[in-house]
């Protein structure tokens, strides 16, 4: 969160403001870790691309955003197209502009 909140130009000197930031920040936002692929596969959200596995390897999940609200999906951005199916050149869908559009 620390480097987020310094990409998101929010991170000053004052370490207690910053860290108070980014404890905030954290009560917002869920980072989930899928080392095994679980969630990936079950939501259907395994680049299947040869482009990017074979640089990659299998099992690599898309670049996405959900938005939940009380459990029911919201809102689901992609970002990838057929010129770029990891979402390296383009990743605006996901991005948290794009998903505020949703709320």
């Amino acid at each position: 969160m620390k480097a987020w909140s310094k990409d998101m130009g929010s991170e000053d000197n004052d370490k207690r403001t910053s860290k108070g930031y980014v404890k905030r920040a954290e009560s917002l936002v869920t980072y989930l870790a899928d080392p095994n692929a679980f969630l990936t596969k079950a939501l259907d959200m395994t680049i299947t691309h040869e482009g990017p596995t074979a640089k990659l390897g299998p099992n690599r999940c898309k670049r996405f955003a959900a938005l939940y609200e009380d459990g029911v999906l919201k809102a689901l951005e992609i970002s990838a197209s057929e010129d770029d199916p990891a979402g390296d050149d383009d990743p605006s869908a996901s991005c948290v502009d794009n998903m505020l559009t949703h709320c």
